[in-house]
């Protein structure tokens, strides 16, 4: 009996050439997927960042005067699911898409017909999200904590809960098959000490997605049973106990945070030390520290419910689980750092949106620790601060890693160069927009101004009017990123193989790369992951000469 991959193996085989039509069709190529992911993605990017723009327009005066209250609560409802579930977590899962079986040196993902069946959900879960505006959009957050969301827009929250259902369902699918690929076949000389970090970081990813996911869809089942049948699992009113779902929606939503930052850890851990020229520091530290938070993750997402009625004790726990996540967290960025530390830095667009990576992400791992004190956690719950770090850790945590990410692979992607002076303006544009939206939110929370209203203090406003200027710079960012895409697609000139000089596996196949990813074995180069030689400066230099005269041979 021939097995389903053989039969995707050799339909690729019959045809090597990709055509424009594939991307709009059920296509099981795993970079075909990839793509779709991505342009998928950053659509809903420019739908929830339009969504962001104008509550960032009626937050610039005190006063509800360009939303309505109903409407800016669904509007925050919105932003925040859409920039959750449909481009960060999507995002990931793109560059996991393309990359993973290029990196491991096989074919094609273990199920690809699975494979496409997880991108297929995306879509539909996105506009079900959207459509809800016609019916009256959820107003809850996208916490929906209960009993505000049985009590605003029922037949929106419903249409919420269905969409989050068949994005987890995608999440899942998604995550066996990135694990069982990365697991079972890589090529026979790659053991897992071998592989790339990227790999490492989705691998302990699709462990928090398996674990954590499933429950986050029991609570909205029951949730969903609450708000059209009439029962009582959260319902105060009947009996039910609403913390109960803080506890199973934070279950999932805090490993939610490393679901979404994980991978790009992962391409961080690759942009570094190609354009630092120099091995990455520390492999073993960095791999297993992904696991690491991987764990921790899953014992930590009380810390959100300090103010529930938590035990005091158990308040402890989460707490002391809480600041741990800081050491493995910290362990990468030390060897991100001392990967750079002495290397031959480019700083070109890939590296500047990584550094600014490591900047960003720094201050919002500070300020989580900050937020890990139960002390200081129960002074600024709700307000602004959690608002500045949050953003500090997914917009300058994820949001600037998938730029990095993006721009690294793009000539692999595409087969084509983007422009270099675009790519920059795009980078500082949007370092300036990000910190002059997101730092003033930090003072605004120590002053006491709460998250998630239209109508505040009018002494608020002075800092408003600086996030609202920094949030219209940072749309303004992406003129020359989509002028960047659409110019480099059409007019970009051709390119190299392998541009970087990089010494992964997806560099040595074409660019971009054929149906079946290799036209011959590819060879694995162990230099880079040969993690017990002489990492001094001199060494260094010697040993990336040695390697790049090397693969030039072969």
């Amino acid at each position: 009996m021939v097995s389903n991959t053989e039969v995707v193996k050799k339909e690729h085989r019959e045809r090597r050439e990709r055509r424009l039509i594939d991307y709009f069709t059920f296509n099981t190529d795993h970079k075909v997927i990839g793509i779709q992911y991505l342009v998928t993605s950053f659509l809903f990017y420019f739908i929830g960042g339009a969504f962001a723009e104008a509550m960032r327009t009626e937050l610039a005066t005190p006063n509800p005067d360009f939303l309505s209250p109903e409407l800016y609560n669904q509007m925050f409802t919105l932003h925040g699911t859409i920039m959750i579930f449909l481009w960060i977590v999507p995002a990931g899962a793109a560059f996991a898409n393309y990359l993973i079986p290029l990196m491991i040196g096989a074919e094609d993902m273990a199920f690809p017909r699975l494979n496409a069946v997880a991108f297929w959900l995306l879509p539909p879960g996105g506009l079900l999200l959207i459509a809800s505006l016609l019916v009256g959009a959820p107003q809850a957050g996208w916490t929906s904590y209960p009993p505000l969301s049985l009590m605003t827009g029922k037949w929106g929250q419903e249409m919420w809960i269905l969409s989050i259902l068949l994005l987890g369902t995608s999440s899942i699918l998604g995550a066996i098959n990135f694990a069982t690929t990365i697991l079972k076949m890589r090529i026979k000389d790659m053991d897992l000490h071998s592989m790339p970090l990227f790999c490492w970081s989705m691998l302990a990813t699709s462990a928090l997605i398996l674990l954590s996911t499933p429950v986050l869809a029991s609570a909205l089942i029951l949730l969903s049973f609450d708000l059209i049948a009439g029962t009582s699992f959260f319902n105060p009113a009947g009996g039910g106990d609403p913390v109960v779902y803080q506890h199973l929606f934070w279950f999932y939503s805090h490993p939610a945070v490393y679901i979404m930052i994980l991978p790009f850890f992962g391409v961080i851990s690759e942009v570094i030390p190609v354009h630092s020229r120099k091995p990455i520091f520390g492999y073993r530290a960095i791999a297993y520290s992904s696991l690491a938070i991987s764990f921790l993750g899953l014992i930590v997402w009380a810390h959100h419910m300090f103010t529930s009625g938590t035990p005091g004790w158990l308040r402890m726990f989460f707490m002391a689980t809480t600041m741990l996540v800081a050491v493995p967290t910290g362990i990468k960025v030390f060897s991100w750092c001392a990967t750079m530390w002495g290397g031959k830095i480019s700083l070109n667009t890939p590296m500047l949106f990584a550094i600014g990576f490591v900047s960003s992400f720094l201050i919002g791992g500070l300020t989580g620790v900050m937020l890990a004190s139960v002390p200081f956690d129960i002074h600024v719950h709700d307000t602004y601060f959690v608002v500045g770090h949050f953003h500090y850790v997914l917009f300058g945590g994820s949001a600037l890693a998938l730029f990095a990410g993006f721009y690294h692979w793009f000539p692999k992607m595409t087969g084509k160069n983007y422009n270099e002076t675009l790519g920059r303006l795009h980078f500082i544009l949007t370092f300036l927009g990000f910190n002059i939206t997101f730092m003033p939110m930090h003072q605004l929370g120590l002053m006491g101004m709460n998250r998630r209203i239209a109508l505040y203090d009018p002494s608020f406003q002075p800092l408003n009017l600086i996030s609202t200027a920094g949030a219209y710079l940072l749309a303004i960012s992406t003129i020359p990123f989509i002028i960047n895409v659409v110019w480099s697609l059409l007019k970009g000139t051709k390119a190299e193989r392998n541009p970087w000089n990089a010494l992964t596996l997806e560099w040595q196949t074409a660019s971009p790369p054929v149906m079946e990813n290799f036209e011959e074995e590819p060879i694995l180069w162990s230099g880079p992951y040969d993690y017990g030689i002489d990492t001094s400066p001199e060494a260094t230099a010697q040993s990336v000469e040695e390697m790049l005269a090397d693969v030039a041979s072969k």
